[in-house]
């Protein structure tokens, strides 16, 4: 198990980055590796990102000592995501058997976790994010046909896309953190656009369903001096509420969403007209 620190960068920082600052700072690459537990912490809201691919023996998520809590949901709760092979989470000795493309909730209080996979020659995959919380909710499994889904966008726009809420009010009581999927429509590549910001919350992004040598352009920075990130699969984007938060494909393609911060309005956003984009 490992986990790396990212440090909460200022927009007037951001501006005078390179490629290499701006991968260094805002680009996660590394979460997923086979029999490994790999978190990074963002200062940004505190969010946790993390991934974590069980092989024949069950992965247990111990408190890292850069948290300084007995256990990693002391004081936090997370969101977990399947996105490849068969597997279940272990939360205080029960099981939860999570299929791909569904989500669970795991509320501040729980002590034991670990991470398993049906089999080991084709091992899960587990996507997670974690915020701070100060309350303990219910245990929730939220199944791909239980999330709110939302078809948006259109063909002559190329970005007809199908959004689906998980960890939303509406679905599963959470304290802080929204948790979604994104799924790109076969022939569309832009998602998020027209963009937007909303400095009252902090975002992530998880790309995935990605062939190996597809790419996404991700658009990140102040609407009027933006910035790319070039992106493959299973890496993830820290976005700051200060930054414009879209992207387009070399081809279709999937993202796992999470929002932390003031409030838990989805709709709470700062629209950017095109026109203003720099």
């Amino acid at each position: 198990m490992t986990i790396s620190i990212r440090q909460a960068i200022s927009p007037a920082e951001a501006r005078s980055f390179d490629t290499t600052a701006l991968r260094e700072n805002f680009l996660v690459t590394d979460l997923f590796s086979p029999g490994a537990i790999r978190m990074t912490y963002s200062h940004v809201d505190r969010t946790i990102l993390g991934g974590a691919v069980p092989g024949a023996d069950t992965l247990t998520l111990d408190a890292p000592a850069e948290l300084v809590t007995p256990t990693f949901l002391a004081r936090r709760e997370m969101g977990i995501f399947s996105i490849g092979g068969g597997g279940a989470v272990i939360l205080d000795g029960r099981e939860y058997p999570l299929p791909v493309g569904d989500c669970l909730y795991v509320p501040m209080g729980v002590e034991a976790i670990a991470f398993s996979s049906a089999n080991a020659d084709d091992p899960a995959r587990f996507y997670f994010v974690s915020t701070p919380a100060h309350h303990s909710h219910e245990i929730r499994i939220i199944a791909q046909s239980d999330a709110n889904r939302l078809d948006i966008g259109s063909d002559s726009d190329a970005n007809r896309r199908t959004l689906r809420q998980y960890i939303h009010p509406d679905i599963c009581a959470s304290c802080q953190l929204l948790m979604g999927m994104t799924m790109i429509a076969d022939g569309s590549v832009w998602n998020t656009m027209p963009c937007h910001t909303h400095d009252r919350r902090s975002e992530a992004y998880l790309y995935f369903d990605m062939a190996p040598d597809a790419r996404v352009f991700h658009f990140m920075g102040e609407p009027d001096e933006t910035r790319h990130l070039v992106i493959a699969n299973e890496q993830a984007i820290i976005s700051p509420g200060w930054s414009v938060h879209c992207g387009a494909g070399t081809s279709n393609y999937g993202f796992i969403w999470s929002m932390a911060g003031d409030n838990q309005e989805f709709t709470d956003m700062d629209m950017v007209a095109m026109e203003t984009l720099r």
